[in-house]
């Protein structure tokens, strides 16, 4: 998912739509290189352990919908993206095709909806309005997005190689700002979604602090899945990824991403 830090301009907006839709271009490369989520993010969503009835929101390759079903979980996607859709099926996750909005219940409801790094596509009114719709009394929504945190070193080092080789691009302005900031908008925006529909009680905020290695490879098969790499030409994105490996030699082939899981959640309201 291209990373929050900066606002963006309505034509931005329409850009960052077509960022969503590039990703299902290699999916296989996406489930493989995104990180997961924190289990004690799991673990406070799905509270006592009773097995519960999830609808993953922007389930994509189904990250998120096997870490749910790890713990004994029964998850029901739903994605826009055909492509990433079809993978998901491949790894076992029930996928319905449909943009979460214009996604019909049919009479169902669930225990939770849940959705890790998709909410933003969504408008945030239509998307809690139908959670609201899709969960029973007493059900939880929880949103939720990986906000990269990385060290002073790294930041200076990738942001002067996107600065060099694509400095007006939306990525080269996510290695400037500090990745908290978007987040916590999103959050905002999120709950404010919430709040407008009546429908649920008071939002609460989340946050869980972990840490992951890379190595050089790694990050390199990774960075295609990151910002607008898609909407560039091959040899533009080579070019990034020779610098970005450059960089990550001189730090001794390898380096620590620090990460924080922020979330917000509300229960449905009683009828």
């Amino acid at each position: 998912m291209p990373s929050p830090r900066v606002r963006l301009s309505e034509n931005e907006l329409h850009r960052h739509r077509q960022v969503a839709e590039a990703f299902g271009s290699d999916p296989e490369r996406y489930d493989r290189t995104r990180p997961r989520y924190p289990e004690a993010l799991v673990n406070r969503i799905t509270g006592n352990g009773t097995k519960l009835d999830i609808v993953d929101v922007g389930c994509g390759t189904g990250i998120v919908s096997r870490q749910f079903q790890a713990a004994g979980h029964t998850v029901l996607g739903v994605e826009v993206d055909p492509r990433m859709a079809a993978f998901a099926r491949q790894r076992g996750t029930d996928v319905e095709v449909a943009a979460f909005e214009d996604w019909d219940p049919a009479g169902r409801t669930f225990d939770a909806v849940v959705s890790g790094q998709t909410w933003h596509w969504l408008n945030p009114v239509a998307g809690a309005g139908k959670a609201a719709r899709a969960l029973r009394p007493g059900g939880r929504v929880s949103v939720f997005w990986n906000a990269e945190l990385p060290s002073p070193e790294v930041l200076r080092a990738f942001g002067e190689v996107y600065r060099r080789v694509l400095p007006d691009s939306l990525v080269a302005r996510q290695w400037t700002a500090n990745a908290i900031d978007g987040y916590v908008m999103l959050c905002d925006k999120a709950a404010d979604g919430m709040r407008t529909t009546g429908a649920f009680g008071e939002t609460q905020e989340w946050r869980f602090d972990w840490s992951r290695s890379y190595r050089r490879d790694e990050w390199l098969d990774q960075l295609p899945t990151h910002g607008d790499h898609g909407q560039y030409p091959v040899a533009v994105v080579e070019e990034v990824q020779a610098g970005i490996g450059a960089a990550i030699d001189a730090m001794g082939g390898g380096f620590e991403m620090r990460y924080t899981t922020i979330a917000v959640s509300a229960v449905r309201n009683p009828e």
